[in-house]
């Protein structure tokens, strides 16, 4: 990158000085548009104003069940997702902000004590640290975390494939790196990954999607998993002039640390059944957008579906059947493109399982 261009700084004018609220976005890129889940509209109410007004995610990255996890929220900002997920990993969970913003950091920090009270603590389940998201590594240690979320912000970085990596390598076995971020459809030119607007809008550092896919398997993510995709509407003429014809799109990942996960979907001839007490999905369970498993009836699946759903915390909410002693090929429908079109997103390997 042209060393004028200065990333950090960038990002720190823009989310430090620019934008006051996010009335002063540009695009809808850091816009989270679709509709939240039920026991997210629930905490809403008990977050403060100041906090929600400066928030800047393009996603839900709310996954059910964190009672008792240790979560962290990599560039929490003023800490919305934060202060959420607090109520909903309970007292015995803890979750870490992480924000190179001093402005954003310092909301998060006026308002603990309130949001503690608010959330009905008596002591806070949370803290968050002003630092770069380069050095999240300094904070905790080695397959320390159940959780890592981020929403809006891996594209901010200049170094993605560090990121990720310090992220696999800080997760337990077993624990999931679930978050959203804007991606292209293809390698972006340098004027617009250098454009002052367009990267603080979270556009110019979007990565191709299938660069992203590549550096998640090498940080040993085999098998990325996206839970919901939407396609970016540019209106604004200067912009849509800038970008040209690359397509940008808002996707929420779930990527799990699990040893055995393959780069395919293999057939073992496993299969599930979703056995219900899942919290807030009692008659159905999504692990993702290809997976939708109803309660008490069995569903086929690859051999890394059976193990993100027997090597996690999602064990008991079912009953597998199946081993890896004997292989049956590729499973079904398997291929290796990333979207079916731009408004019917499937998984990175476009498993059927």
């Amino acid at each position: 990158m042209n060393t004028q261009f200065d990333v950090k700084e960038n990002v720190k004018q823009y989310y430090g000085e620019e934008l006051q609220n996010t009335q002063d976005l540009k695009t809808s890129a850091c816009c989270t548009v679709e509709s939240l889940p039920q026991y997210v509209k629930e905490i809403l109410p008990l977050i403060h104003d100041e906090i929600q007004s400066k928030y800047y995610g393009c996603g839900t990255t709310f996954p059910a069940d964190l009672d008792g996890l240790k979560i962290l929220d990599i560039g929490c900002g003023t800490g919305r997702d934060s202060y959420i997920m607090s109520k909903l990993a309970g007292n015995n969970g803890f979750v870490y902000g992480i924000d190179m913003t001093e402005g954003q950091i310092n909301v998060a920090n006026e308002y603990v004590e309130y949001q503690a009270k608010k959330l009905g603590y008596e002591k806070p389940n949370t803290n968050f640290i002003h630092d770069d998201m380069e050095n999240i590594d300094k904070h905790f240690e080695i397959e320390s975390l159940d959780l890592v979320t981020s929403n809006c912000v891996i594209n901010l970085a200049e170094n993605k494939a560090k990121i990720i990596q310090k992220i696999y390598d800080l997760l337990k076995f077993g624990g999931v790196f679930y978050f959203s971020d804007i991606y292209a459809d293809r390698r972006l030119p340098e004027n617009v990954r250098q454009n002052h607007i367009l990267y603080g809008e979270c556009l110019g550092g979007a990565l191709y999607q299938k660069d992203f896919i590549r550096i998640a398997r090498k940080s040993g993510f085999a098998d990325p998993r996206i839970v919901s995709h939407r396609e970016i509407e540019i209106t604004e003429p200067e912009i849509k002039e800038l970008v040209g014809n690359a397509k940008f799109y808002s996707t929420t990942y779930r990527l799990w640390k699990i040893d055995g996960i393959e780069d395919a979907c293999e057939d073992y001839g496993h299969s599930a059944t979703y056995l219900g007490g899942h919290p807030e999905n009692e008659s159905r369970l999504q692990l993702d957008s290809e997976h939708l498993f109803e309660k008490n009836r069995p569903k086929r699946i690859c051999g890394n579906t059976a193990l993100m759903l027997s090597k996690t915390r999602l064990l008991k909410y079912f009953q597998l059947s199946g081993n890896f002693n004997e292989h049956f090929g590729l499973f079904e429908d398997c291929g290796t493109a990333v979207f079916r079109n731009s408004s019917n997103p499937i998984s990175s390997t476009d498993c059927g399982c």
